[in-house]
This record gives structure tokens, C-alpha cells and sequence, in this order.
């Protein structure tokens, strides 16, 4: 029946739809969280939670989840149109003299036309020739040229976002080793105010990292001093003594630290967390999520 193939083509209209959405919203979109990547991540993300015995396993989750997320866009766009197609098959095409009509799958065929055509292959063993399908076809070869670019594009934002969060986390491991009143308590000092001032905008950076590439949330750091959740909590140490220092551009600086902070936190709480406690509350849960803090 007609209108039963016609819609049978517009579900996977649909799915391919989706897809692109999913695409769109997780790579291009300011919030950085398409519905279905979000969903694969964490729920790997629960998974290695669960395994708690498994540190190797918690460290790839990141990478893991890219390759999956991926994955399963090329699944949606393969089987969208695979959808598209197969109804129309193999009136609405114009095959090979090779191949013979009466023994060919029509699911078969339509997976490995979706297949070929997303590869940007063009065999050309199988052709459309069906107006409206010598417009789909191209068009699904673009979308195959984008989501290769796309792929490549997001692997290369988040690992610079990653890098930027471990240079954070190492500043922070090494500031540790000396003591807070050494750093912030000298009155003739004036490299404390500057210091301050640029773990906040270090922060702040972490900070849009984090909304703008929220997968990077599900990367945990094997060394301890190049984890973030780990190391926050010398960034709320050197806050709290600089807000007791003598020197007015220190406490200053403090207080935008403080800010950065609390932002932070915020951000994790709401996108993540859950937890809906103090700032303290909240890193602290943010170390035990990555099992930071005696988890290990």
C-alpha cells in the first residue's frame, strides 16, 4: 500500500532528524548537551560509577562515551535513511545490469545504499531515479561529508577544554606545597593579588568549559594532581587565607577566587550534581562523583 511506504519513508525522515538535532545541539548549540549524546554518557557514566573497582575503566569513560555517541549518530543516520529508501526499492532506483532484481534484498539493499551513500562512496551500482530521491541521496552524502567534519570538530574542542582544566589542576597540586601564609600574608609582597586573581580567571574558565562542553564531565583524570575535582580544594584554602590577608588587592582578589568558586559549584550542581548544598557540599560531592577524596 502506498501511504503504508510513505510512512515507513517519513519515520525515517524522522530518525535522520533526530540525529542531526542530537548533532546539533551537542557540538554547535551554546548549552552543549543534545538529548541523546547526554544520555549515553551518562549513563556510562553510572555504569563505571558501579565499578567502583575498576580504575582503568572509570579513566577511559570519556573517551568511551565519544566513541559511542558517535556511534550511535551513524546508526541513526544509516538506519533513517535505510528507512527512506527501502520502501522505494527497487522501482524508484535504476540498479546494475550485474545485479539481478528478483534475488536482491529490499532491506539488504536499502541498509548498504544508506551505508555507501553516508560513506560518500557512490558505487554506483545502485542509482536513484525517482525525482524527489536524486535530491535525498545527494542530500545524505552531505549530511555524511558534515557529520565526518562534525566528529572531527568536537573531538578537537574537547580535548583543548580537558588540557586547560589538567593545566588548572597541576597549578593547583603545586601551589599546595607551599604554605598559604607564605603566599598571601606578606604585606610587601605583591604577587599574591595576581595570583588570585589568575586561578579565578583559570576558573572561570573551567567554568565555561564545563557548559559549553558538558562531556567533558564525564573525563576522569587518573593522576590525582592533574584532576580538578581533586585539587579545588586547595583553590577554596588559598580564598579562605586570602580574605584574611593583610593587604586590601589581596582580599579583593580573594573575593573574585570566591566568586569563581561558587559559580563554579553552581554549575556543577545544576548540570550535574544535584545536590543542592552549600559550595563545600557541593565539591565535595563533585571529588567523590570522580572518587577523589578516600573513594579510591
Amino acid at each position: 500500500m502506498a501511504w503504508v511506504d510513505w510512512s515507513i519513508t517519513g519515520v525515517g525522515a524522522v530518525v535522520v532528524l533526530v540525529a542531526l538535532r542530537d548533532i546539533f545541539h551537542t557540538i554547535w548549540h551554546p548549552s552543549g548537551r543534545g538529548d541523546l549524546s547526554h544520555l549515553v554518557m551518562r549513563g556510562l557514566w553510572r555504569l563505571g560509577q558501579r565499578r567502583r573497582d575498576r580504575g582503568a575503566m572509570r579513566a577511559i569513560t570519556g573517551p568511551v562515551a565519544l566513541a559511542l555517541v558517535i556511534g550511535l549518530w551513524l546508526v541513526l543516520l544509516i538506519g533513517g535513511g535505510a528507512l527512506v529508501y527501502a520502501p522505494h526499492l527497487p522501482e524508484g532506483f535504476v540498479l546494475d545490469s550485474a545485479l539481478d532484481a528478483s534475488e536482491r534484498s529490499r532491506a539488504l539493499d536499502a541498509v548498504y545504499l544508506s551505508l555507501v551513500t553516508l560513506a560518500t562512496l557512490g558505487f554506483g551500482d545502485i542509482v536513484p531515479e525517482a525525482g524527489w530521491l536524486r535530491i535525498v541521496v545527494p542530500v545524505q552524502a552531505l549530511i555524511g561529508f558534515a557529520l565526518l567534519t562534525a566528529s572531527v570538530t568536537w573531538v578537537l574542542q574537547v580535548y583543548p577544554a580537558l588540557i586547560r582544566r589538567r593545566a588548572l589542576a597541576v597549578r593547583l597540586a603545586q601551589l599546595r606545597t607551599v604554605p598559604a601564609d607564605e603566599l598571601l600574608g606578606d604585606p610587601d609582597s605583591s604577587l599574591a593579588a595576581p595570583l588570585l586573581e589568575g586561578l579565578a580567571g583559570a576558573l572561570v574558565q573551567a567554568r565555561v568549559d564545563v557548559t559549553q562542553y558538558s562531556e567533558t564531565y564525564y573525563f576522569r583524570d587518573h593522576d590525582e594532581e592533574a584532576a580538578l575535582p581533586a585539587m579545588l580544594s586547595v583553590a577554596t584554602s588559598l580564598c579562605d587565607a586570602g580574605r584574611a590577608a593583610p593587604r586590601r588587592d589581596v582580599r579583593i582578589a580573594a573575593g573574585l577566587l570566591g566568586a569563581a568558586i561558587d559559580d563554579f559549584a553552581r554549575v556543577l550542581d545544576e548540570e550535574f550534581l544535584r545536590v543542592g548544598g552549600t559550595t563545600a557540599e557541593i565539591l565535595s560531592a563533585y571529588a567523590e562523583a570522580h572518587h577523589y577524596g578516600g573513594q579510591d
